[in-house]
């Protein structure tokens, strides 16, 4: 996976745990996230470039508990394939981890740090949605109401981000990233369990004896 399309799948995954809509008008945003506490969702992706080749295909599943902390774990998939080693993001409410098993690496940054301008503060928090994102309905097509987010700030790692929800807004179906050279990244989502119970040890993270650890965690 190249450095840009894991930046931009980090940026998701932090969004997948930060933030309350505040928009002019409700959203089928606004009424997804109306009660939401948890969430358990197994979703396929597909990432294609600026000319719509496809770069990456993998698979993956989430768990959130707001505010601010979640577990997601995907799994790349080879040109035949054949699932490749996963890879690991967990926000536990003070920092937000990456673990490349491949490299035996991991990567920590502060949650307050990341969660300021991604698309991760669309299903997951307690911040101001509206300093960071433009918030707009974006119609009905194939039975689904869209929603569109943009990023206010010059800095974001993506361009906008499009949420298409089903069942009057109580069901996320896909999630699309543009990036600011024209990648995308699309998110079809196989089930979602809301409110389910999360325990906190799902929502921790320790490194794995003998990995590198880049960044200095907040304790």
């Amino acid at each position: 996976m190249t450095r840009r399309i894991r930046r931009l799948l980090f940026s998701f995954a932090c969004g997948i745990a930060s933030t309350s809509v505040l928009a002019a008008a409700p959203t089928a945003l606004d009424r997804y996230l109306s009660g939401l506490k948890t969430l358990r969702a197994e979703f396929t992706q597909i990432v294609t470039d600026g000319k719509g080749a496809e770069v990456q295909r993998a698979s993956g599943r989430f768990l959130i508990q707001r505010p601010g902390k979640f577990r997601w774990e995907l799994t790349p998939k080879s040109a035949s394939g054949a699932a490749q080693s996963p890879q690991l993001m967990v926000a536990d409410g003070r920092n937000l981890w990456f673990y490349d098993q491949d490299l035996e690496q991991v990567s920590v940054k502060a949650a307050d740090a990341a969660f300021t301008a991604t698309p991760a503060s669309l299903l997951s928090g307690d911040g101001n949605f509206a300093e960071f994102f433009n918030v707009r309905a974006d119609g009905k097509r194939d039975g689904l109401d869209w929603v569109k987010v943009t990023p206010k700030r010059s800095d974001a790692d993506f361009r906008e981000a499009s949420l298409a929800f089903g069942k009057a807004g109580a069901e996320l179906s896909r999630m699309v990233l543009k990036d600011k050279l024209g990648q995308t990244v699309q998110l079809d989502f196989l089930s979602s369990n809301r409110n389910a119970p999360v325990t906190e040890s799902e929502v921790q993270f320790t490194p794995p004896a003998g990995t590198d650890v880049i960044g200095t965690p907040v304790r």
